[in-house]
């Protein structure tokens, strides 16, 4: 469960491009989660979430976490005194994805890593969208970060996986949960993600700046609503993005104009892009986030999130432009 040297040399890898001392891995981005916040919370504890996280986050604080005695605030990400205010006594953890999952809304992480020195918390940042090519949080003073290696790190869709990073210290309390609670990486999937180590910075360089063509283009587009991209001018979080990020990264939203069954009319006839929840591969993907990623919370929960019936979300892969821009033309035309 927890001494294997496949999975060890992935550590390693990991840690030496998050620059972090060390480095757990685990079955899956969503394990990863779990174990650090079992590693370092406790009943009574209070951990403050950004509110634009992957549904199956809030799932997790709000259906177990919560059952368990830790209490939960959910903050917008691009607000820093909305996490100061929420700040209390006994919170102990920052958690928040920057840029977020499907909006792309920023982070300050350099600011959020002070504000939670001062109160002596940690901060974790989920950093699958930017992958250590893109972006460094330890380097911008954050404590923990969170991978879903099934994503960009395998790059292919191929395995699910999870990776934990920080201080030695820090990796230390979650490693030992692994050896009790055996949410393991397998061999197997270490060794395919070692092997997608070795083209990220290439990949992600071309997911961004087929997400850049494609986000520019969308704007152009008479039947988009709005386009949710760091990397677009257009974007409130554009100059953050651009200080604390290498490039802007493969994944972005938008907004048809219709109604919930306009969005999956729209994302049914597409035939080149993927429908499936999954991102960050080769091929590319699309996703109506309100009934697949988001599904499982509330109206209400979504609508704080600005989580929309035709909000749609594409993960750009690593196809030609121009047949990407054919099939969302086939798409537009169920509009």
């Amino acid at each position: 469960r927890y001494t294997n040297p496949t999975v060890r040399n992935f550590e390693q890898r990991l840690a030496a491009l998050e620059g972090a001392e060390d480095c757990v891995a685990t079955a899956s981005g969503m394990a990863a989660i779990m174990s650090l916040c079992l590693a370092r919370l406790s009943a009574g504890d209070h951990i403050i979430c950004s509110r634009d996280v992957f549904g199956s986050t809030v799932m997790l604080l709000d259906n177990f976490f919560v059952k368990f005695g830790v209490e939960v605030s959910y903050v917008p990400v691009n607000e820093p005194e909305a996490w100061r205010a929420a700040i209390r006594d006994n919170s102990r953890l920052l958690f928040l994805e920057t840029p977020s999952n499907p909006l792309n809304e920023v982070g300050d992480i350099a600011a959020l890593a002070k504000l939670a020195h001062q109160r002596d918390c940690l901060l974790a940042v989920d950093n699958c969208f930017c992958s250590p090519a893109l972006q460094q949080p330890l380097a911008l003073g954050a404590d923990l970060v969170v991978h879903s290696a099934t994503k960009y790190l395998d790059g292919q869709g191929r395995c699910l996986g999870g990776a934990v990073l920080g201080s030695a210290e820090l990796i230390e309390s979650v490693r030992g949960l692994l050896r009790s609670g055996g949410p393991s990486m397998s061999p197997f999937n270490a060794w395919v993600f070692l092997k997608g180590l070795e083209t990220l910075e290439l990949r992600m360089r071309a997911h961004s700046s087929g997400a850049m063509t494609i986000a520019n283009w969308l704007e152009q587009q008479g039947w988009v609503e709005k386009v949710y991209y760091a990397g677009l001018a257009s974007h409130p979080g554009h100059k953050l993005a651009a200080r604390q990020q290498s490039a802007f990264g493969g994944v972005l939203s938008f907004t048809v104009k219709g109604d919930r069954a306009a969005a999956w009319r729209f994302v049914d006839a597409t035939r080149v892009f993927s429908l499936t929840a999954n991102l960050g591969d080769a091929k590319s993907t699309i996703v109506h986030p309100a009934s697949t990623t988001h599904g499982r919370l509330s109206p209400e929960q979504r609508a704080a999130a600005g989580i929309g019936d035709n909000l749609v979300r594409i993960s750009v892969g690593l196809e030609a432009i121009e047949d990407l821009q054919d099939d969302l033309l086939r798409g537009a035309a169920t509009l």
